[in-house]
């Protein structure tokens, strides 16, 4: 039985489980206190924008305090709607304001921004302070925007950089009137950033943003080019959420049939590129358990723990599969194999990412991915830039048919395709088509179901044939830390482990559609909305009556008809690259 407290608020006793901060308690007895700095129950910046500021009643005196960072005790009296509370809270809100960029209407947080949300609930004045702004800073670096004149000091992506993913770019500078939020070298591209875009999704504001590649892809379309788009499995398990819809409706149909109408010369899936992944990647694998070479294998589709990777343990190159990423696979396919067949020269073609991460935008730069005479891929928009594209053109949601991608080529995908978007996707999928190759018949899908959940770090042990094989699954980059020191010291007792840099995988990509939710106190909430975009994917997965990787019949006449087979030749040139030591702090 949980020990529980009687408190009162605005004089209405209540009795709660005891050890709640004032913030918790309220939301629990149905009281919403605005709040700023606070991002989740684990990441709070303590306090630091006294917007959820509260009083406790002590005889005839009020003591203001802020509701995230005091806990309640037994007896005590919170006051929330006194005058003086409701004033201080307003004048809070006004003094962020008096050192806000007035830029709103050309903010690409518009529509999204809690400090104007909370200056509404206050009744703040815009203009109540004035004074010295700070220096404007603009920094464009490799996926991410980041501009000084619109941060608030909230710390919520300085405690999101540190706590959730052990990078620690992100930091106070400077004290009182001089205090900034900055990355350790001024830029962000300087500072050992990985460009996950976990900081963009605490932000409040715009002071971090995705770098918008809409003007890229408005301009291909003005120069005629056959401008054809992808969209990441992710996609689908979020879109839906921009356009009124609850968390956990899949918004594939609809997406489908949105794009088609912006005018895109085909839209693919990159599930279908996932596909590809799994045959290269288990092919890898196989190679490795049976010739002995270097293992655990550690993946490679997502970018951000790539580049974590190459500053921090490049020693580990060897135990990196050599694969691309989904959409860069498919990119090259799109400007090989689908040009050939089209009669189409890859000049003559504009591929557009549609991913739920902002790393994918610094990945098509890398020079170690153009292994072959063209880019894969011409821009990448995030989940958020389409919904603007969507939304920009008129395009009402509720009114689209439901449709489906192409199918030209490359349309055709596997379960194992969809569950790419989720961690442990990856994992399972490969483990899927590596237990076919192994043991020379198809696995029963629930054989490989321990290696799904919401913990960030998972292991299972799989028997494959005569051999039991353990296998890991990692989502944030401060929890695969200890696993990677296993590997660094000769330790590890995986074949096989999988790294992605956001918690719950892509579907908690840096891109994704902000969530309101992940701002209540609930230590459950992340998991929660985690959880129902998961199902989505793994819905999609069940109701496909393909469901290995191997087994997409697109794929086998890929290889029958151009690739010859999974890493072959060709494939290597197309769908593999390499990696290469960087200085932790440079890009």
């Amino acid at each position: 039985m949980k020990d529980t407290v009687n408190i009162k608020i605005n004089g209405i006793p209540y009795e709660v489980e005891k050890n709640l901060t004032i913030l918790e308690a309220s939301r629990i007895c149905g009281y919403d206190i605005p709040i700023l700095c606070h991002w989740d129950h684990d990441y709070c910046a303590v306090g630091s924008c006294r917007v959820c500021l509260v009083g406790i009643k002590e005889g005839n005196n009020t003591r203001l305090v802020s509701s995230c960072s005091t806990t309640i005790f037994d007896g005590i009296d919170i006051d929330l709607l006194s005058p003086l509370v409701l004033r201080a809270r307003k004048t809070s809100v006004e003094l962020l304001l008096s050192n806000h960029s007035k830029e709103c209407q050309q903010c690409p947080k518009n529509g999204n921004c809690e400090l104007l949300n909370v200056a509404k609930i206050v009744g703040a004045d815009e203009n109540k302070f004035s004074g010295k702004t700070q220096d404007r800073v603009i920094d464009i670096s490799n996926g991410i925007t980041r501009d000084s004149s619109k941060c608030v000091l909230c710390g919520r992506c300085v405690e999101v950089c540190n706590k959730q993913q052990g990078i620690g770019v992100l930091s106070f500078k400077n004290k009182a009137f001089e205090n900034v939020v900055s990355p350790t070298k001024d830029l962000l591209k300087d500072s050992g950033c990985i460009f996950c875009g976990q900081c963009v999704l605490a932000c409040p504001t715009g002071a971090l943003m995705e770098n918008s590649s809409i003007k890229l892809v408005d301009e291909a379309f003005e120069k005629k080019k056959k401008v054809i788009v992808q969209v990441a499995p992710a996609i689908r398990a979020a879109i839906a959420e921009a356009f009124e819809q609850k968390i956990g409706v899949l918004g594939a149909g609809k997406m489908f049939s949105a794009l088609k109408k912006l005018g895109f010369y085909r839209v693919f899936d990159t599930n279908f590129g996932a596909d590809l992944t799994i045959t290269e990647e288990a092919e890898e694998l196989v190679e490795r358990i049976k010739n002995k070479k270097v293992l655990p294998q550690i993946t490679s589709c997502c970018p951000a723990w790539i580049n974590y990777m190459e500053r921090f343990y490049a020693d580990l190159i060897p135990n990196i599969s050599s694969c691309k990423s989904p959409h860069q696979m498919e990119g090259a396919i799109i400007k090989s194999y689908f040009a050939q067949k089209h009669n189409l020269m890859p000049d003559d073609i504009f591929v557009v990412s549609v991913m739920p991460c902002t790393a994918k935008k610094d990945e098509i730069k890398r020079k170690e991915n153009k292994t072959a005479d063209f880019v894969d891929v011409d821009a990448v928009l995030t989940t958020r830039e389409i919904i603007f594209m969507i939304k920009r053109a008129g395009i009402n949601w509720s009114l689209l048919p439901d449709g489906e991608p192409d199918n030209d080529l490359i349309g055709e995908y596997s379960g194992a395709g969809a569950i790419f978007g989720v961690s442990g996707g990856v994992m399972e999928a490969a483990l899927r088509t590596a237990y076919f190759k192994l043991v020379k018949k198809e696995a029963d899908i629930l054989f490989f179901k321990d290696v799904r959940g919401l913990q960030c770090v998972r292991e299972a042990t799989i028997n494959i044939g005569e051999k039991d094989i353990k296998v890991a699954v990692v989502s944030g980059i401060k929890n695969a830390v200890p696993l990677l020191q296993d590997v660094r010291n000769k330790k590890s007792p995986y074949t096989f482990i999988e790294i992605m840099a956001c918690p719950g995988g892509c579907i908690n990509g840096g891109g994704q559609p902000y969530v309101k939710e992940c701002f209540f106190l609930d230590k459950n909430v992340r998991n929660t909305y985690i959880e129902k975009r998961s199902s989505i994917l793994y819905n999609v997965d069940e109701k496909k009556k393909i469901r290995q990787s191997h087994n997409n019949e697109d794929i086998k006449k890929l290889y029958n008809d151009f690739l010859i087979k999974p890493c072959s030749e060709l494939s290597h040139k197309l769908l593999h690259t390499t990696y290469s030591k960087k200085d932790k702090f440079s890009q």
